[in-house]
């Protein structure tokens, strides 16, 4: 029988942040490869869903190297982690579908809820990063596919191609708006004017994390004053105890004295 941790091997107890938001991004990057595979699509469609694939799949490349870099051991690393490496190869059909395998170890993090809130509250700032960039991936997928699906054909569009749908939700989503390309269709305002509350909200998202950094004290730097307050108050404490034992032990050193001297006192 086949172990199966050969071919899923074991996620950690308590998953950081950015591994979290890697299998966020491995359900979106299975839903780009399943629409890829057997959905009828235009043509500009089709590009542009490889496009978004080829950029999820340098998000997940850059993510295995940087963790390789890290690894003290990096064979076991690779051995562990071979099966990110095959799923983020981009322009090779028959490993795309390799993804699926990554869904099963978001259905294993699923399984463990509480285990899944500790990293986020511990590592907030990491936490913050990670939210960040699956929200831009996601948004930039969703509506740069919608806009070019809802817009192509129609005669006034100026939205036609992958490229434009892709720069239309860039512009869009960082409140630029050039004004070069346009919806022209009412269910294209109503995915642009969606698109534009999120930028805006994103935005003020990065706004009070880059905020926190420059004013509020780093978490290390909290933890290591309150270890030195606590440390303070111990040895506060414990010198208090050591005069309190002091004086009782002169105090009953005394007792013994007069009890003695009593005790040597001739009767009359």
């Amino acid at each position: 029988m086949v172990k199966l941790s050969r071919w899923f091997p074991a996620t950690e107890t308590h998953p950081t942040p950015f591994q979290l938001a890697m299998m966020a991004l491995s359900f979106l990057a299975v839903i780009v490869v399943l629409l890829l595979t057997f959905a009828s699509l235009e043509e500009e469609t089709y590009r542009l869903l490889l496009m978004i694939d080829f950029s999820i799949c340098m998000i997940f490349l850059s993510y295995f190297f940087f963790n390789l870099f890290r690894a003290e051991n990096k064979l076991l690393y690779l051995q562990h982690n071979w099966i990110d490496l095959v799923a983020s190869i981009p322009a090779i059909e028959p490993l795309r579908l390799a993804r699926l395998f990554q869904i099963l170890r978001v259905i294993r993090l699923i399984r463990m809820t509480h285990s899944m809130i500790i990293p986020m509250v511990k590592q907030r700032r990491q936490a913050t990063l990670a939210s960040l960039l699956v929200a831009m991936v996601t948004i930039l997928t969703f509506s740069s596919v919608l806009m070019l699906i809802v817009e192509t054909g129609l005669p006034d569009a100026n939205i036609q191609t992958a490229e434009h749908a892709i720069w239309w939700a860039l512009v869009t989503i960082s409140t630029v708006g050039y004004g070069d390309f346009y919806p022209v269709s009412t269910a294209g305002h109503v995915i642009g004017a969606i698109v534009i509350i999120c930028g805006v909200s994103f935005f003020g998202v990065i706004s009070g994390y880059m905020a926190s950094i420059f004013i509020a004290p780093d978490e290390a730097e909290k933890l290591e004053s309150q270890s030195e307050e606590i440390k303070c108050e111990l040895k506060m404490a414990i010198d208090r105890m050591e005069k309190n034992q002091n004086v009782l032990l002169a105090e009953i050193n005394n007792l013994r004295e007069e009890i003695r001297e009593g005790k040597e006192e001739p009767r009359p």
